[in-house]
């Protein structure tokens, strides 16, 4: 995204978080105010590369319709805060970007002000949904304001509904797949279903197939958009998983315990349910006390099982897979280009907070096999 594209997309988020401030009219509400205070701030702080790539892929087919791209892209950024928000309440999460999360603040304001840890919690919860839903509101009636014309803002709109039902559905399959057994190469599958239906659609196919319409991309154009999303998505999702568990916490502001705690049914820890380690890791899983002593023998029996590079391999291959589709359904070079710097940044970042470890003892290939993925 270009320093004036970047500059373009904060002012229109500014603009729509101001018009959401003023809603209420002159009705003096003091809690809406807080809310919708708190969910702005949740909104800064993001690296915006989904509207980025909004209006890399706009520009790179060749669209005119640069205001409308822009609102679209803010629009894209708000939905974006209102999921992370409800995402943190689903997973518990206190912290984001090294901050307090949305619920995670309202709930240790409410903690100075007096109220029970358990009442705190149940504010800051109802906070998250409440904001996240205002949200939600706030970047569909930007997508309907846009300046497109009226067909392309009902393509848009049904774009963007289909994608928050599919995200919705991932968020209570993974949550669903938490209750479940850890182990079996099924849990393997339906961890790489939740990571596209969670992250795939709405972090990559939305923000390409919504620049490739406001561009009046070809029908061809848009469905090898869709599949370079999806690699890209199934890719981005699990470094996430690799970085719940294994990242440096200075650089990705979460904590590298929460996911061991929980237990969650990542590729990760179904891919070790799978090999020798699982026998020795189970224990160790699902644990509220968890320390770190515990953590780093979980970490090692990762490593040392093949796990964690199966995992990174397989993210790599996702990601990788997503620049060379780009060029084997012969996209424009501008916009071959431009996913090969999304592709790059994304193993950037892997590489920048996922500490460098040993090759791992356990044969890669073997698994894959065994799962019928990719060698």
């Amino acid at each position: 995204m270009t320093a004036a594209h970047q500059q373009a997309v904060e002012h229109e988020i500014q603009r729509l978080l101001g018009l959401g401030a003023t809603r209420p009219g002159a009705l003096p509400l003091p809690d809406h105010h807080d809310l919708w205070a708190a969910f702005s701030r949740a909104s800064d702080g993001g690296k915006r590369f989904r509207p980025g790539l909004l209006l890399s892929t706009h520009q790179a087919l060749g669209g005119v319709r640069e205001p409308a791209a822009v609102q679209v892209a803010a629009a894209l950024e708000l939905l974006h805060t209102a999921f992370v928000v409800q995402d943190d309440v689903i997973d518990g999460d206190q912290v984001r970007r090294g901050v307090p999360s949305l619920p995670g603040g309202i709930a240790a304001d409410a903690r100075r002000q007096g109220c029970a840890p358990a009442e705190a919690q149940r504010l800051g919860e109802a906070a998250g949904i409440l904001a996240g839903d205002l949200g939600l509101i706030a970047a569909m009636r930007a997508i309907t304001r846009c300046e497109a014309p009226a067909p392309v803002v009902e393509r848009l709109l049904d774009l963007f509904e289909s994608t928050l039902h599919a995200t919705a559905a991932g968020e209570l399959a993974d949550v669903r797949l938490q209750l479940g057994p850890a182990d079996g190469p099924v849990v393997l599958r339906e961890a790489l279903a939740v990571a596209e239906l969670k992250t795939a659609l709405y972090s990559f196919q939305l923000p390409l197939r919504a620049g490739a319409l406001l561009a009046d991309a070809s029908p061809e154009v848009l469905a090898a958009l869709d599949e370079i999303g999806s690699l890209l998505g199934i890719g981005f999702q699990l470094f996430d998983d690799l970085l719940g568990v294994f990242g440096d916490e200075r650089r990705t502001g979460k904590s590298a315990l929460g996911d061991l705690r929980e237990g969650k049914r990542t590729a990760l820890i179904a891919h070790a349910s799978t090999t020798d380690a699982w026998p020795a890791l189970q224990p160790l899983l699902g644990r509220e006390d968890l320390g770190e002593r515990e953590a780093r023998s979980a970490r090692s029996l990762l490593t040392a099982g093949g796990s964690r590079a199966w995992v990174e391999d397989l993210a790599r291959w996702h990601v990788t897979s997503a620049a060379e589709a780009a060029v084997r359904h012969d996209l424009p070079p501008e916009l071959v280009a431009s996913l090969d710097l999304a592709t790059a940044e994304i193993l950037r970042a892997a590489d920048l907070t996922l500490p460098a470890t040993a090759p791992a003892d356990a044969p890669r290939a073997q698994h894959r096999a065994q799962e019928g993925l990719p060698a």
